[in-house]
């Protein structure tokens, strides 16, 4: 049992912090005994010291690994819009030929009733998509997108321009889905 005078003494030193450990964690080198107990303002120094250091170490992973993150995103993202262009171009594509009869029954004027309303919807439908036509009579010739079947000369142009269109050509964004075939009128040879 205790006694008043025992309760009301004050401690005679300060708080003394021991380090028993036996590899110093800052060098990794074994420690020498005698070391081993440092004084309260030295361990208060280096817990500064390396809390300061944690934290800048972990705030510059932080940084990293949020930059990755967001490249990453961008990068998903931008492989999700090339996937649905893509997809979107090969379905078109394939809708192409479907087109072609529909513009010929259009010419020949069998497009009437119910078939006339689906083909509009068709065509509205693709143009929603991005396709495009192309290829028109007089429009000038680009090898990039025409397919010249032939040449005329023709002394009334100055440069190579389409004389007629064999067959529209298609294209969704940049992406040339079929070139137009054309015969192409060009200045006579001098």
């Amino acid at each position: 049992m205790t006694n008043a005078s025992e309760l009301n003494e004050e401690p005679s030193e300060g708080v003394k912090i021991s380090d028993k450990r036996r590899i110093d964690p800052q060098t990794g080198q074994p420690r020498d005994e005698s070391a081993a107990e440092t004084n309260t303002g030295d361990a208060a120094q280096a817990g500064t010291d390396n809390a300061v250091d944690k934290v800048a170490e972990l705030t510059a992973d932080l940084q990293r690994v949020s930059a990755e993150y967001a490249n990453y995103r961008k990068r998903v993202d931008r492989d999700r819009e090339l996937i649905r262009d893509m997809s979107t171009s090969v379905a078109l594509e394939q809708l192409i030929p479907i087109l072609d009869d529909i513009s010929r029954a259009r010419e020949h004027g069998d497009l009437t009733g119910t078939f006339s309303t689906v083909a509009d919807a068709l065509s509205t439908v693709t143009k929603r998509l991005g396709l495009v036509e192309f290829g028109k009579v007089d429009e000038n010739f680009d090898p990039s997108i025409h397919e010249a079947l032939t040449t005329q000369e023709d002394e009334t142009v100055d440069s190579q321009k389409v004389a007629t269109v064999a067959q529209v050509g298609y294209k969704v964004g940049e992406r040339i889905l079929r070139p137009a075939r054309v015969v192409v009128k060009q200045p006579p040879a001098k």
